[in-house]
Parts: C-alpha cells; structure tokens; sequence
C-alpha cells in the first residue's frame, strides 16, 4: 500500500470515496486510536471497543460512498461509534465508562515524585466522579472535554439541538462537580 499521509482529510475521503482503499487506511490510521479510546471509556471493555472500533470502520467504509459532508468525517465517525455502543450498552444492559487504566499516568517530566502523586490521585478522584454519573452526562462529558469536540460538532454526532448540548454540558459539569470527592 502507498504512503498517502501527506494528503489532508478531504482529499483522502475524496479517493477512500472513488473506491481508493489505500485513501481509506489512511482514514483509518488518522482515527482509530480516537475512536478506540471513547469506546473503551463508553463500554469499559478493551475487547468490546476494539471489536466496535473495527465495526465503525466497517460501516463507514461500506457507507462512505454514500457519506455527504454535511459533517464532520470525524463526527460521523463519533456518531457511528457512539450508536453501535449504545446499541452494545443495552444489550447487555450496561451503561458505565470505563475507568482510566490504574497505571496509566499523565507525567510532566518537569513535575517533582510528589506532583506525579498528586496529579494521579486527582485523575483518580475525577475519573471516580465521572463513574457515578448519569450516562447522557459522561458522555457529553468525553466529547467535549477529552475528545475537545466543538459544541456543533457534539450536536451533530449525538443528535441534538446546540441549546440542548450547552445545557446538557452545563448540567454535566455541575453534576460533576457535586459526584466529586473532597
């Protein structure tokens, strides 16, 4: 396969579109990192987000040419994701995120041995409140906070009126802040 990471995104859905499967690899290695990581933290599975991340690809790969970009590539993206999770979530009747990985730590190197220690116990404290809030909040909250998705683009990958993103993000929010541990 050709080497295509030099094309911008629009180029490369332009090819993946004409039947380029080269152009649509690229695509994929662009955005699955992404996608895995929200549906890891949307079903706490490893094993079922990375047979979801393959099904989004999938489906986006045999709906592409068909796909008008009345969106964002990403966001339809988000959309097919967060849809077939869901749909996984109420099969199996389960509707929690995934913690962060015990050891996974987000180190400043410039940070002292006691800075890395707080920093993980207050990523520790956070991802706890995250736990015990609604799913409609978690997930707002994932896009918008960790995916840094733009309001628009959150209203178009769940499906929503931009008034009722911001509300549903400030009520998130609160509601965080209160699950929070002091």
């Amino acid at each position: 396969m050709r080497n295509l990471s030099h094309l911008d995104e629009s180029e490369c859905i332009s090819r993946a579109q004409r039947g380029d499967v080269s152009a649509f690899s690229e695509l994929v290695s662009r955005f699955q990192d992404r996608i895995y990581r929200f549906l890891v933290r949307l079903t706490r599975s490893q094993d079922d987000a990375r047979d979801l991340t393959q099904e989004t690809f999938l489906r986006a790969f045999q709906s592409l040419p068909r796909w008008t970009p009345d969106a964002r590539f990403t966001t339809w993206l988000f959309r097919i994701a967060r849809n077939l999770a869901f749909d996984l979530l109420r099969r199996h009747k389960r509707v929690e995120f995934v913690a962060l990985e015990e050891d996974a730590s987000i180190v400043d190197p410039a940070q002292s041995p006691d800075d890395v220690l707080q920093t993980a116990q207050r990523l520790r404290l956070l991802e706890a409140a995250l736990l015990r809030l609604p799913a409609e909040h978690r997930e707002i909250l994932l896009l918008r906070e960790i995916e840094d998705m733009t309001y628009d683009d959150i209203a178009d990958v769940l499906g929503l009126n931009l008034g009722t993103v911001k509300s549903r993000i400030a009520r998130a929010r609160s509601a965080l802040i209160g699950a929070t541990p002091r």
